[in-house]
C-alpha cells in the first residue's frame, strides 16, 4: 500500500487554501466544497470491520504517524494549533441545530481538529477512526474562511 508523505500532505492543503471557494455545495471523491470551505481526503481506508487486529492496530498507528508529522510540519509554519473537540458541533447536528461549516462536515467525520489561522484561512486537520467494532481510519483536512470559527 502506497502512503502520501508529509510533504505530499502539505501540497494538498497548500492546493486548497489557494482554490476559490464555490458559491454552492460541491463535491467530489476526495474534496468537498461550499461558500466559504473545502475538506480534503488526504488518506483513507475501506472499513476494516473483518481484518486482523493487529493490522487494524497497525494501520491505526499509521495514520496516528502520519496525523504528528503533518501537525509537526504544520507547526513550523505557523506555530502552535489550537485543538478544537467537535463533540458539542456533532451533538447540535444531530438535533437538529445549525452549525458553522466547514464544522458541520467534519463533525461527523472527525472527534477533533488540529487548527490554525494562517493568511485569511483557517487550516485544519484531524484523523477519524471510526467506531472498534468497525474501524475506518481517514485523514482530513480542512480550509476555511479565518472566521469559519470563533
Amino acid at each position: 500500500m502506497t502512503h502520501a508523505t508529509t510533504a505530499q500532505h502539505l501540497t494538498a492543503i497548500d492546493l486548497l487554501r489557494g482554490r476559490a471557494f464555490p458559491a454552492e455545495p460541491v463535491a467530489s471523491a476526495m474534496v468537498e466544497s461550499g461558500p466559504g470551505f473545502h475538506v480534503a481526503q488526504l488518506r483513507a481506508d475501506e472499513q476494516l470491520w473483518d481484518a486482523d487486529p493487529a493490522d487494524v492496530e497497525e494501520t491505526a498507528r499509521e495514520y496516528r504517524a502520519e496525523l504528528e508529522g503533518l501537525i509537526s510540519a504544520l507547526c513550523l509554519r505557523w506555530g502552535e494549533p489550537e485543538v478544537l473537540d467537535l463533540a458539542d458541533h456533532l451533538e447540535r447536528v444531530a438535533m437538529g441545530m445549525p452549525v458553522r461549516p466547514p464544522l458541520d462536515v467534519l463533525c461527523g467525520q472527525v472527534p477533533r481538529v488540529h487548527a490554525w489561522r494562517a493568511d485569511g484561512r483557517w487550516i485544519a486537520v484531524g484523523l477519524g477512526e471510526g467506531e472498534p467494532e468497525m474501524p475506518a481510519f481517514r485523514l482530513l483536512a480542512a480550509v476555511g474562511r479565518a472566521d469559519a470559527v470563533r
